[in-house]
């Protein structure tokens, strides 16, 4: 009987001790989007939305580009490295989408009144999908080209996609930075997988 009084009171601290971290992550959370978005520089908001609207085209015409690159030189490689860049748009499309339809939470400019929503924004908040596409496709090319001038500007232009969502209202900071994480590690998932793949056709 004092065992089971000992676990209950061990699982009520907890399951306390959880609430008080999440209630407390939370309060971050909100906070800092309130120091990024409520008293943001307005003028920067076209530079912002560009910025934005850049990620789904970028990471598109990236592996697009690089494959037509190696069409024209006959090069194997490159449509390979094309390829890569490719897959890993398609497994960070995957979990970013199944994330969002499993956790279902709410733009923050949907529960915080004084959040001013300052672009188009589809669909639900946790991860956020500009910054998870931006991320992968950031990370696959310095994967692909481990050069200081690939990786300093894909990374410089990936943050930038995720602090434009937090500057424009339509994302908390832990879903860009769950975005951040989840395209990264699509990239370097896919590098892995291709890596497998490879050595068992050897």
């Amino acid at each position: 009987m004092k065992n089971k009084k000992k676990v209950f009171a061990k699982v009520n601290l907890i399951v306390l001790l959880f609430c008080m971290t999440f209630v407390s992550a939370q309060n971050i959370d909100i906070n800092t989007l309130r120091d990024i978005n409520v008293d943001r520089n307005k003028n920067l908001g076209p530079t912002f939305k560009l910025v934005t609207n850049s990620a789904v085209p970028f990471s598109v015409a990236t592996p697009l580009i690089i494959y037509s690159v190696g069409l024209i030189k006959k090069d194997s490689t490159i449509k390979k490295q094309a390829i890569f860049i490719g897959e890993t748009f398609l497994v960070n499309a995957f979990v970013t989408i199944a994330l969002k339809h499993t956790i279902k939470r709410n733009r923050p400019f949907e529960t915080y009144q004084d959040i001013d929503k300052a672009t188009t924004s589809l669909g639900d908040s946790f991860p956020s999908g500009h910054t998870s596409l931006a991320f992968a496709t950031a990370t696959s090319l310095s994967i692909v080209y481990p050069k200081w001038y690939v990786i300093a500007p894909s990374f410089v232009w990936a943050g930038a996609v995720g602090y434009s969502r937090m500057h424009l209202g339509v994302h908390y900071p832990s879903d860009v930075l769950a975005g951040a994480i989840i395209g990264s590690g699509s990239a370097y998932l896919s590098y892995k997988m291709n890596k497998w793949i490879n050595k068992k056709k050897i």
